[in-house]
This record gives structure tokens, C-alpha cells and sequence, in this order.
């Protein structure tokens, strides 16, 4: 480096300073070297192909005047860009670019010919190694998301996001969710429906946890910049589980700063999170409140409509048939989360495929007693039903049946305390299990049980002696 080229440069840094934001003169200007001044014309490296167009196109009336300011009227810039940062054996490649030249370039086939670097931040080629580097699984789409009353609202977000990235005003998209209902299959599908479209964008997906380590990592190794640029370079950034960065104050900084970059040049952000932005903790307030300037949706647990669009879609995938009382009762028992609802329906296939056997509702409840958590116990509807039928004498089936007789409606009510006592089934579960009823009556026959039990002591006596029954079993 010359020092006349580098007393140049520094005064140009001087003009630029006073026309850009502190963060863009730190990740744009400061990393270029001075190379040489000859004839009026200044040269400077700049660290990549993409670098180089970033300057071209955002900062090129900025740089023209900081030289003109300098050099004078006559004076011209021109880049040395780096291709191939070199080894010990071989000095580094550049290819010279003049100022202005970069509209008149091929990009794609530019960067194609790139050369890997050694900085794991250094964004390469955006066709051969997309995938790879947006760390998407293909297998997430639309298509196969099922769409409910408990997702509307975050599905069709997403579509719109999907096909404007960056332009409609659900900027950043934030979904939370509790555990299993589904959020990282919707953000990869938004992310594989941006990468499939028309336009090449540049689409990356992380978790949390990878972006602190990836942080720290960067800070180890003196390459905090090159990581900034790296991630100042996404179109679409998709990061997982936002509430990990709690009390993680650095990585909180420089999220802050990649999110108003990437915000400010229309690019989509898209957030996970297991609660609502006001509910998350241990988060800076200035990054909480721009977590709310688009849209956050919500995803709740699958109704059983949607529960059995989901193990009808699952069935249809893997060839297998599958009857519809098996169907309903996975529907109605399985009503916590998408996650443990695949769980069950594997188990059940691997079952019926090792066993060659035909998948029934017989195996349906086998199944189910290794994998939810009242079953575990033994305390199930089932074991509950028959227990309160032997002990009050009549038919199993009654309980289920539409007769009226008191002495059966009683003991059905009572069978229903105890369902909704020891078990984790919803009330709309109990009443399906009780003959299909619906879920007022299961809080009626609760209700009616809760008012026998003060009035009437031989009543009281009869449900206290079948819970000790219960007790004993769940130890």
C-alpha cells in the first residue's frame, strides 16, 4: 500500500463518515484497503465479488463524492476485487473492476466463479451451494402443512411472505408456539417456497443456539466482521427459537444490528418463539420492540379436525390404510401436539409392518399404552370404566350407550370425574370415549358428582373407596 494512496483514502473515509450511519461505515467502508494512486485514479481492494456490487449499488453516489472531493473533478476509483485469497505458496488473486461497472456485469456468473475462501462467513455462490448454505430440509412445504382453525392466521402470513418477501408488512414475521405444534415446519416451508420461486434469493436458515455459537466462535477467531457481512448478506433470515438469546448480551448487539440492516434493505426476517414478544424475558426492549413492527401469529394445538387431516395425510403418504374408528381414536386421544400425534402414527406403522398385522383398534390401544402418559400410569378411561361398571354392577357397554337409567347415568357420571381427574384427555376426548358425548355434558356430569359428594355421605363413600382404587393403581 502506497502512502499517498492511503492519505487519499483516509480523507475519503472523512467525506463518507459524514454521509452514512456509524454501522454501514463499519461494515462497508472500514474493511477495503488502499492499493495504489496513479494518475488520479484510485485503486481499492475490497474483500469479495459481492462486496464489490454492494458498493456499486447502494453506496456509488457517496463514494463519487468523497472521490471528486478529493482527487478533484478528473478524479476515478477502481476496485481490486478479491477472487482467490491465496495460501502460503501462491499470492492472493484480484480482478480489477472501474467504478460503475458493476450494473454492466453478469452476477451470477461472477460469483459462480468464485473461489472458496476460509472464512466459514463468506457467502460463495448463490446457485451450486445455495441449499447447502440455507440449511433448509426440503421436505417442509405448504403442501404438506396441514392448515386448521389453531394455524389460519401464521399459514396464510406465510404464504404472503412466500411470495413478497421483504414487501408486505408482515416484516419481521414472528410465530410462537408451544412445543410440537409445528412453527419450524412453517418458517422452512415459507423458506423452500422462497428458494423455489422466480427470484434467486438468498435464503438462510439458523438456530439460535448455531447463531450464539457461530457469534462466539467469530469473536475467538478475530472474524466478527466477516460474520456480519456474511449474515448482512441474507435475503430471507430465518432464525428458530428467538428466546435463547436471553441474557446473552454481545449476541443480543450484534443481532440488533444485523436486524435493523436487514430491515432497513427490505429484507424478510422470519422468528420463532415458544411465547408472544411481550412475555419473552431477559431480552433488550429495543429489540423487543422491533420484534413487534410486523406480524406476530400464533399456533395452537390442532383441533380434531385437524388432527385427523393430519393422520389421514401422514396414512396417505406412507401407502397405508388405515380404518376410521382407528382414525378417531388417535384423533381424540392424541390431543396435545403435532409432534407426539406423528410419534403415535409411526409406532403404530412400525408395529403393524413388523408384526404383519393389520392396523386395527385393538393394536391402536396397545400402542397408545407405551406412549401417553395416563396409560403409563394404568389409570386410563379404560381401566377407569370398567373399574366404576364392576363396582357399581352393571355392563361395560352401558356407559357408553344412550340409556338413561338413573343407576347407569350415575355411574357414567362418576366414570367421567374420574377420566377428567387421572387422565390427561381433554373433555371433548371424555365425552368421544363416552359414547360420543359432547363436552357439556362431561362438565355437567363433573359438576353433578362435585354436588353429590356434599349432600350425600353413602354417595361420597362410593367415590371415595373407587379413588383409593385409583391411588393404589398410579403408584
Amino acid at each position: 500500500m502506497s502512502s499517498e494512496a492511503n492519505a487519499v483514502w483516509k480523507e475519503c473515509l472523512r467525506v463518507i463518515e459524514q454521509h452514512v450511519n456509524e454501522q454501514s461505515f463499519s461494515t462497508w467502508f472500514q474493511p477495503i484497503n488502499p492499493v495504489r494512486l496513479e494518475g488520479g485514479s484510485l485503486t481499492i481492494q475490497v474483500p469479495s465479488q459481492f462486496f464489490y456490487e454492494w458498493l456499486e449499488d447502494n453506496y456509488v453516489e457517496v463514494l463519487k463524492l468523497a472521490i471528486k472531493t478529493t482527487l478533484g473533478p478528473n478524479g476515478r476509483l477502481e476496485y481490486a476485487v478479491v477472487v482467490d485469497r491465496g495460501n502460503s505458496q501462491n499470492q492472493p488473486y484480484m480482478v480489477s473492476f472501474p467504478q460503475g461497472n458493476a450494473s454492466h456485469a453478469n452476477k451470477k456468473q461472477n460469483t459462480a466463479n468464485l473461489t472458496e475462501s476460509k472464512s466459514p462467513f463468506e457467502m460463495q455462490s448463490l446457485n451450486s451451494e445455495m441449499l447447502l448454505q440455507s440449511n433448509l430440509n426440503p421436505n417442509y412445504s405448504f403442501n404438506t402443512y396441514i392448515e386448521g382453525d389453531c394455524n389460519r392466521l401464521a399459514r396464510s402470513a406465510g404464504f404472503a411472505v412466500a411470495t413478497k418477501p421483504g414487501i408486505t408488512s408482515f416484516n419481521p414475521l414472528m410465530v410462537y408456539g408451544g412445543v410440537g405444534l409445528g412453527k419450524t415446519h412453517l418458517v422452512q416451508a415459507i423458506g423452500n417456497e422462497i428458494k423455489n420461486g422466480p427470484e434467486e434469493k438468498f435464503v438462510l436458515y439458523v438456530s439460535s443456539e448455531k447463531f450464539v455459537n457461530q457469534f462466539m466462535d467469530s469473536i475467538k477467531d478475530g472474524n466478527v466482521k466477516s460474520f456480519t457481512n456474511f449474515y448482512m448478506q441474507v435475503d430471507v433470515l430465518i432464525i428458530d427459537d428467538i428466546q435463547f438469546l436471553a441474557g446473552k448480551d454481545r449476541t443480543q448487539e450484534m443481532f440488533f444490528h444485523i436486524f435493523n440492516h436487514l430491515h432497513q434493505n427490505k429484507k424478510q426476517i422470519i422468528m420463532t418463539s415458544d411465547c408472544p414478544p411481550r412475555d419473552l424475558k431477559g431480552l433488550e426492549e429495543r429489540l423487543l420492540s422491533r420484534f413487534k413492527w410486523g406480524l406476530t401469529a400464533d399456533l395452537q394445538m390442532p383441533d380434531f379436525e385437524t388432527r385427523v387431516a393430519i393422520i389421514k395425510r401422514k396414512m396417505q403418504s406412507e401407502g397405508i390404510y388405515i380404518p376410521d374408528d382407528v382414525i378417531e381414536y388417535l384423533a381424540y386421544t392424541v390431543d396435545t401436539n403435532v409432534r407426539e400425534l406423528e410419534g403415535v402414527m409411526i409406532s403404530l406403522i412400525a408395529h403393524a409392518s413388523l408384526n404383519r398385522v393389520e392396523i386395527d383398534l385393538t393394536l391402536a390401544k396397545t400402542i397408545m399404552k407405551n406412549i401417553v402418559k395416563d396409560i403409563e400410569t394404568e389409570v386410563g378411561i379404560d381401566f377407569i370404566q370398567k373399574s366404576v361398571s364392576d363396582y357399581f354392577e352393571i355392563k361395560l357397554e352401558d356407559l357408553k350407550a344412550k340409556t338413561r337409567k338413573k343407576e347407569i347415568v350415575t355411574a357414567r357420571q362418576v366414570a367421567m370425574y374420574f377420566s377428567k381427574e387421572y387422565t390427561n384427555h381433554s373433555l371433548k376426548s371424555i365425552g368421544y370415549h363416552f359414547g360420543g358425548r359432547d363436552h357439556s355434558t362431561v362438565i355437567h356430569a363433573i359438576q353433578t358428582v362435585n354436588d353429590l359428594m356434599e349432600t350425600d355421605t353413602s354417595f361420597r363413600n362410593a367415590v371415595n373407596e373407587l379413588k383409593k382404587k385409583f391411588k393404589m393403581r398410579s403408584y
